[in-house]
């Protein structure tokens, strides 16, 4: 886990995914498969937690939605 600086001085998390270690990680603690935080990074082109997370988030609400419409 690292740190970037931003110009407004606060600390933004970055996901690497390079070791096996790493991603698994960060797999456990967003609660999906390597392979979902891989294609996350590869969808928003970004390495930031934020925009990960928010992706994740997306996806997620788009499932259950369309879930709702199978049922």
């Amino acid at each position: 886990m690292k740190n970037l600086n931003q110009t407004s001085g606060l600390q933004e998390e970055i996901i690497l995914l390079s070791e096996e270690t790493d991603r698994n990680y960060w797999a456990n603690r967003l609660g999906v498969t390597s392979e979902a935080l891989k294609s996350a990074v590869r969808a928003t082109r970004c390495i930031t937690l934020n925009q990960i997370t928010a992706y994740l988030n997306q996806q997620k609400k788009q499932s259950v939605s369309l879930d709702y419409f199978k049922a």
